[in-house]
Protein backbone atom coordinates (compact mmCIF):
# COMPACT_ATOMS: atom_id res chain seq x y z
CA UNK A 1 0.00 0.00 0.00
CA UNK A 2 0.89 3.63 -0.94
CA UNK A 3 2.02 6.02 1.77
CA UNK A 4 -0.72 8.65 2.72
CA UNK A 5 0.60 11.99 2.71
CA UNK A 6 -0.72 15.90 3.15
CA UNK A 7 1.32 18.95 2.31
CA UNK A 8 1.61 22.21 4.95
CA UNK A 9 1.41 25.37 2.84
CA UNK A 10 0.85 29.18 3.82
CA UNK A 11 -1.10 30.45 1.16
CA UNK A 12 -3.69 33.39 1.41
CA UNK A 13 -6.78 33.41 -0.97
CA UNK A 14 -5.86 36.83 -2.73
CA UNK A 15 -9.72 37.41 -3.66
CA UNK A 16 -10.51 36.94 -0.27
CA UNK A 17 -7.90 39.54 0.74
CA UNK A 18 -9.53 41.47 -2.14
CA UNK A 19 -13.11 41.45 -0.97
CA UNK A 20 -12.06 42.29 2.90
CA UNK A 21 -9.92 45.56 1.41
CA UNK A 22 -13.14 46.49 -0.45
CA UNK A 23 -15.14 46.23 2.88
CA UNK A 24 -12.47 47.93 4.32
CA UNK A 25 -13.08 51.09 2.03
CA UNK A 26 -16.42 50.86 2.18
CA UNK A 27 -16.63 51.07 5.70
CA UNK A 28 -13.77 54.20 6.00
CA UNK A 29 -16.08 56.15 3.06
CA UNK A 30 -19.51 55.93 5.18
CA UNK A 31 -17.79 56.33 8.87
CA UNK A 32 -18.25 59.99 10.46
CA UNK A 33 -15.05 60.17 12.00
CA UNK A 34 -12.84 59.33 8.54
CA UNK A 35 -14.89 61.97 6.89
CA UNK A 36 -12.67 64.82 4.88
CA UNK A 37 -9.33 63.64 6.67
CA UNK A 38 -8.41 61.70 2.66
CA UNK A 39 -8.50 58.45 4.73
CA UNK A 40 -7.69 55.91 1.70
CA UNK A 41 -7.08 51.87 1.47
CA UNK A 42 -5.94 50.36 -2.05
CA UNK A 43 -3.75 48.27 -3.48
CA UNK A 44 -0.21 49.77 -4.62
CA UNK A 45 0.89 47.45 -6.46
CA UNK A 46 1.55 44.09 -4.42
CA UNK A 47 0.66 46.29 -1.45
CA UNK A 48 -1.75 47.23 0.60
CA UNK A 49 -1.19 51.35 0.55
CA UNK A 50 -3.60 53.13 3.60
CA UNK A 51 -3.74 56.84 4.12
CA UNK A 52 -4.99 59.56 6.43
CA UNK A 53 -4.38 62.41 7.66
CA UNK A 54 -2.82 61.59 11.35
CA UNK A 55 -0.97 58.46 12.22
CA UNK A 56 -4.27 57.28 14.83
CA UNK A 57 -6.53 57.39 11.79
CA UNK A 58 -3.46 55.09 9.43
CA UNK A 59 -3.50 52.71 12.48
CA UNK A 60 -7.52 52.95 12.70
CA UNK A 61 -7.84 51.90 8.69
CA UNK A 62 -5.39 49.16 9.54
CA UNK A 63 -7.24 48.03 12.36
CA UNK A 64 -10.96 47.79 10.21
CA UNK A 65 -8.98 46.22 7.51
CA UNK A 66 -7.57 43.69 10.13
CA UNK A 67 -10.93 43.12 11.38
CA UNK A 68 -12.14 42.52 7.83
CA UNK A 69 -9.94 39.99 7.20
CA UNK A 70 -10.73 37.90 10.58
CA UNK A 71 -14.16 37.95 9.47
CA UNK A 72 -13.08 36.52 6.22
CA UNK A 73 -11.25 33.63 7.43
CA UNK A 74 -7.53 34.95 6.97
CA UNK A 75 -5.08 34.60 9.48
CA UNK A 76 -3.64 38.05 10.63
CA UNK A 77 -0.27 36.02 10.56
CA UNK A 78 -0.40 36.50 6.88
CA UNK A 79 -0.34 40.08 6.77
CA UNK A 80 3.03 42.07 7.34
CA UNK A 81 2.20 45.53 8.08
CA UNK A 82 4.75 48.20 8.68
CA UNK A 83 5.08 51.44 10.45
CA UNK A 84 3.20 54.76 9.87
CA UNK A 85 5.39 57.17 7.43
CA UNK A 86 5.03 60.83 6.86
CA UNK A 87 4.58 61.67 3.47
CA UNK A 88 4.29 65.51 3.10
CA UNK A 89 1.18 66.25 5.20
CA UNK A 90 -0.17 62.89 5.53
CA UNK A 91 0.84 59.86 6.84
CA UNK A 92 0.93 56.49 5.01
CA UNK A 93 1.42 52.63 6.21
CA UNK A 94 2.33 49.93 4.01
CA UNK A 95 1.19 46.34 4.71
CA UNK A 96 2.15 43.17 2.27
CA UNK A 97 0.70 39.67 2.52
CA UNK A 98 3.18 37.01 3.38
CA UNK A 99 2.88 33.64 1.53
CA UNK A 100 4.06 30.57 1.17
CA UNK A 101 7.05 28.66 3.90
CA UNK A 102 10.40 29.91 3.92
CA UNK A 103 13.43 27.50 4.08
CA UNK A 104 13.85 28.22 7.51
CA UNK A 105 10.44 27.59 8.33
CA UNK A 106 9.98 24.74 6.64
CA UNK A 107 13.14 23.32 8.63
CA UNK A 108 11.86 24.05 11.93
CA UNK A 109 8.14 22.28 11.09
CA UNK A 110 10.34 19.24 10.05
CA UNK A 111 12.58 19.05 12.92
CA UNK A 112 9.06 19.26 15.06
CA UNK A 113 7.73 16.45 12.90
CA UNK A 114 10.72 14.22 13.82
CA UNK A 115 11.11 15.06 17.31
CA UNK A 116 7.54 15.48 18.50
CA UNK A 117 5.37 13.32 16.00
CA UNK A 118 5.41 9.59 15.39
CA UNK A 119 8.14 7.32 14.07
CA UNK A 120 8.72 7.00 10.79
CA UNK A 121 6.69 10.45 9.76
CA UNK A 122 9.13 11.42 6.65
CA UNK A 123 8.93 15.43 6.11
CA UNK A 124 10.27 16.69 2.94
CA UNK A 125 10.54 20.69 1.61
CA UNK A 126 9.24 20.86 -1.71
CA UNK A 127 9.67 24.44 -2.58
CA UNK A 128 7.56 26.59 -0.61
CA UNK A 129 6.08 23.87 1.26
CA UNK A 130 6.15 20.79 2.95
CA UNK A 131 5.18 16.96 2.20
CA UNK A 132 4.63 15.00 5.58
CA UNK A 133 4.15 11.45 4.17
CA UNK A 134 3.39 7.95 6.07
CA UNK A 135 2.00 4.62 5.61
CA UNK A 136 -0.70 5.23 8.89
CA UNK A 137 -3.24 7.88 7.86
CA UNK A 138 -3.39 7.76 11.86
CA UNK A 139 0.34 9.12 12.43
CA UNK A 140 -0.45 12.18 9.53
CA UNK A 141 -3.85 12.87 11.87
CA UNK A 142 -1.41 13.07 14.61
CA UNK A 143 1.44 15.53 13.19
CA UNK A 144 -1.67 17.71 12.09
CA UNK A 145 -3.13 18.07 15.61
CA UNK A 146 0.95 18.60 16.83
CA UNK A 147 1.59 21.25 14.86
CA UNK A 148 -1.95 22.58 15.15
CA UNK A 149 -1.22 22.83 19.03
CA UNK A 150 2.13 24.97 18.18
CA UNK A 151 2.06 28.87 18.04
CA UNK A 152 3.97 29.64 14.11
CA UNK A 153 5.02 33.31 13.67
CA UNK A 154 3.25 32.23 10.26
CA UNK A 155 0.44 30.72 9.22
CA UNK A 156 0.01 27.27 8.01
CA UNK A 157 -2.43 25.19 6.43
CA UNK A 158 -3.23 21.61 5.45
CA UNK A 159 -4.00 20.52 1.81
CA UNK A 160 -3.93 17.53 -0.39
CA UNK A 161 -4.87 14.73 2.47
CA UNK A 162 -4.37 11.22 0.70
Amino acid sequence: MADSSFDIVSKVERQEVDNALNQAAKEISQRFDFKGVGASIAWSGEKIEMRANSEERVKAILDIFQTKLVKRGISLKSLDAGEPQVSGKEYKLFASVQEGISQDNAKKIAKIIRDEGPKGVKAQVQGDELRVSHKSRDALQEVISLLKGKDFDFAIQFTNYR
